[in-house]
């Protein structure tokens, strides 16, 4: 799961490097740069609502309800 969050998170944002994935139980956190934080969440949170249920169905596949938050540097 977290390949899969940090290779869709990388193709979103500018500054891959500043992209950290962390996994704690049900809780999925995204940190990325402040720059990035608008493309991540994007126009009125589209983007981010997409990444949730992709995430949501890779979840399910799994027999886990993840739940994702997103913070920035």
């Amino acid at each position: 799961m977290q390949e899969l969050v940090e290779f869709l998170v990388g193709k979103l944002v500018d500054d891959k490097g500043a992209v950290k994935v962390e996994i704690n139980g049900d809780v999925i956190n995204i940190t990325v740069s402040k720059e990035d934080m608008g493309k991540l969440i994007g126009k009125q949170g589209r983007t981010a609502k997409a990444l949730r249920t992709v995430i949501k169905a890779a979840g399910a596949k799994e027999g886990k309800n993840y739940t994702v938050e997103m913070t920035e540097i």
